[in-house]
């Protein structure tokens, strides 16, 4: 149903893959697709590129031939900023007066620079979830574009608006799959091809390198299983990613939704991401789940000590992590972990992390600690960054100073990176796999194949140190200084709603407070 007089023709563009996702993944953008749905559904003629599968001149070429009225980039991730400014500035001068707007999860912590930086290229910044705002924006934009900055959510030269808005409920919202033009390309290791779906939003836990939890408010929202099925049901790929970051926090919500899949005898197989904690919590799901396709989760360690754990308030013990790998072993599932290298390893503190990975089944990812916008450690430690070049800022760059000198920390980083990943993808563990890339060669897909062989044409040290000696074009804003900063209330995006915002069972919601006092305890 048309919500205005006038169509706008809006082109909603996701930015290149970074350096993680060259190897070992490619997501379906769903939250743009999401947006383009809510957009579309309001009347507009939208369509949707995706430059993880597409390159700049396909991207160009659109703009030539289609001439969209409104231009939206998805900016989920603050080392993409300085492709989209480009992008931006470049549609401006071809399409001098299109609405041009900059929306996603890091976006929201950086408004004032990416309009700073876009030196009038970039119209607004939308803030908060994608679905409400897009159209508000787009009707505001209709009737008189120098009132945008009025828009709950919007960010513009002229100013800011109220807070941003929720979807009314998650019911509601849909993805506009059919947009995207290269499905296939989408993977997550083994699951190739693979969509993405989410049965919730938000996160109740507040790890300080997490912005998760500042950007919804600490909320925490379920999908009702009946749309979740039927959403499912309509996805075509074998292989589905559920998105929530933290799945079935709700155990009678994640276990309704398995038994309605069982029940339609729909056939998937599926990866997840959990937390320890709640993986013990609710074994039942769990191995419901296994037994209707769950065959890959991803834990988030991130510490293989007590200190660790306590320096990013995890709110997790040592011994409930090593009994959730014991159980997630068990079950029989693939197991992925990360853990966060801190800037201040040494060489023994590298071996030790070598060590302990080599000697555990599971795959293990190695991350780099970063203080990004929007989370606790941005306002503790980026004082100390040694670049605010937005480039370097992707958990693979070390933006802080680091014990050994930046090119032994690398070459530490990597080689630990590189064992990691032959103790996976090496001779013996392709023996293993050689029927899983045939069976996907014979359907067409080369997404796993291709990625078996990439690892040392993307992780090199010296490319790494190059990465630092590049010209820095754009440069993110400091925090504010120690005596300048405000509540804690300032870091959300969307406002906190407190304990009733979180839409969680009191089971559960005394099940979080646990975790909470516990770690305060020790």
């Amino acid at each position: 149903m048309l919500t205005s007089t006038y169509v706008m023709k809006l082109l909603a563009v996701h930015p290149s893959c970074l350096m993680y996702s060259k190897i070992y993944l490619r997501l379906e953008p769903l939250g743009l697709e999401l947006v383009a749905s809510a957009a579309r559904c309001a009347g507009h003629d939208v369509r949707l590129i995706d430059l993880q599968a597409e390159t700049h001149k396909d991207y160009f070429r659109w703009i030539r031939s289609w001439s969209p009225d409104a231009v939206v980039f998805s900016c989920n991730y603050l080392a993409n900023v300085p492709e989209i400014i480009d992008l931006a500035t470049a549609t401006r001068t071809l399409l001098p007066q299109a609405l041009i707007m900059v929306g996603g999860h890091s976006a929201s912590f950086t408004a004032a620079e990416i309009l700073q930086h876009g030196k009038g290229s970039v119209d607004a910044v939308l803030k908060g979830e994608g679905e409400p705002v897009i159209v508000a924006a787009l009707e505001a934009a209709r009737q008189d574009r120098a009132n945008l900055h009025r828009v709950p959510g919007v960010h513009t030269a002229a100013g800011e608006g109220p807070r941003p808005t929720f979807v009314q409920s998650l019911d509601t919202v849909l993805p506009a799959r059919d947009l995207l033009r290269h499905r296939r390309k989408y993977f997550i290791g083994v699951l190739d091809p693979c969509a993405s779906i989410e049965f919730s939003r938000g996160c109740p836990w507040d790890c300080v390198f997490c912005s998760a939890w500042t950007f919804y408010g600490r909320s925490y929202r379920t999908k009702s299983p009946e749309c979740a099925v039927e959403e499912l049901s309509r996805i075509k790929e074998s292989g589905v990613f559920l998105l929530d970051d933290v799945a079935f926090i709700q155990a009678e919500h994640g276990m309704r939704i398995g038994e309605m899949i069982a029940k339609r005898g729909i056939k998937k197989k599926y990866y997840l991401e959990t937390r320890g904690d709640v993986l013990l919590r609710n074994k039942e799901v769990f191995k419901f789940w296994r037994n209707i396709g769950l065959e890959y989760m991803f834990l988030g360690i991130e510490a293989i000590d007590e200190e660790g754990l306590k320096q990013f308030r995890k709110r997790v013990t040592l011994s409930q992590n090593f009994d959730a790998l014991e159980f997630a072993r068990s079950l029989g599932v693939t197991v992925a972990i990360n853990l966060i290298a801190d800037p201040s390893w040494d060489r023994d503190r590298f071996r030790v992390i070598r060590e302990f990975c080599q000697e555990i089944p599971e795959i293990v990812n190695i991350s780099i600690n970063t203080p990004y916008p929007g989370t606790e450690s941005w306002r503790t430690e980026a004082r100390r960054i040694t670049t605010r070049d937005y480039r370097l800022f992707d958990i693979q760059h070390a933006v802080l100073p680091t014990h050994l000198s930046l090119p032994e920390f690398y070459e530490e980083l990597v080689e630990t990176q590189r064992i990691l990943s032959m103790k996976h993808l090496g001779f013996a563990a392709l023996r293993e796999a050689a029927g899983l890339a045939v069976g996907r060669l014979l359907r067409g897909q080369t997404n796993f194949v291709r990625m078996l062989w990439k690892f040392n044409s993307v992780y090199n040290p010296k490319l790494q140190i190059a990465d630092h000696q590049q010209p820095v074009r754009y440069e993110i804003s400091p925090p504010p200084a120690r005596e300048e900063r405000i509540a804690r209330g300032a870091l959300y995006v969307h406002a906190a709603g407190g304990r009733k915002g979180r839409h969680i069972d009191n089971a559960t919601e005394a099940f979080v407070e646990a975790t909470r006092m516990g770690a305060e305890q020790t």
